[in-house]
This record gives structure tokens, sequence and C-alpha cells, in this order.
């Protein structure tokens, strides 16, 4: 079994069931810079029902994605 990650829309936090991904609660979930995508994480082989279909990423592609400049601000 191994952490996998998902974005999702904002829009979508409130399908998102706490009890089946490792956040607790919407505010500690990590948002993109314009506030329009978050993502959240499970360590489940099991994927919860409100993320299927959508696209799992591994720990690796995940850091890849979270250094882009839509998820954080480029050192000034």
């Amino acid at each position: 079994m191994s952490r996998k990650y998902v974005i999702i829309n904002a829009d979508e936090v409130s399908s998102v069931d706490f009890d089946q991904v490792d956040e607790t609660s919407e505010s500690t979930l990590r948002f993109s810079l314009d506030g329009s995508k978050t993502l959240v994480k499970f360590d489940s082989d099991i994927i919860p029902s409100f993320l299927e279909g959508k696209t799992q990423y591994s720990h690796s592609e995940i850091l890849t994605i979270l250094a882009t400049d839509e998820w954080t601000s480029p050192p000034e």
C-alpha cells in the first residue's frame, strides 16, 4: 500500500468524505494559488468512491506538480 494523491476542483470539496482521506477538514487542504484546485491524499488500496475516475499521483509526481507556478509562488 502506498500513499496516493488526487487533485480535485475546489467546488468538489463538499463531496470529500474526510473519514476516507488523510486530511481532517477543508481547513487542512492545500489549495492552488488561485484557489481553484486542491489535493487530497489517502493510504488505502481502495479508492474512495468520491475519487473514482480521477487521476492518482505518486509522491514524486505530486511533488513535481506542487513545484509549479500554479501551486507555489516563485521566490522573490
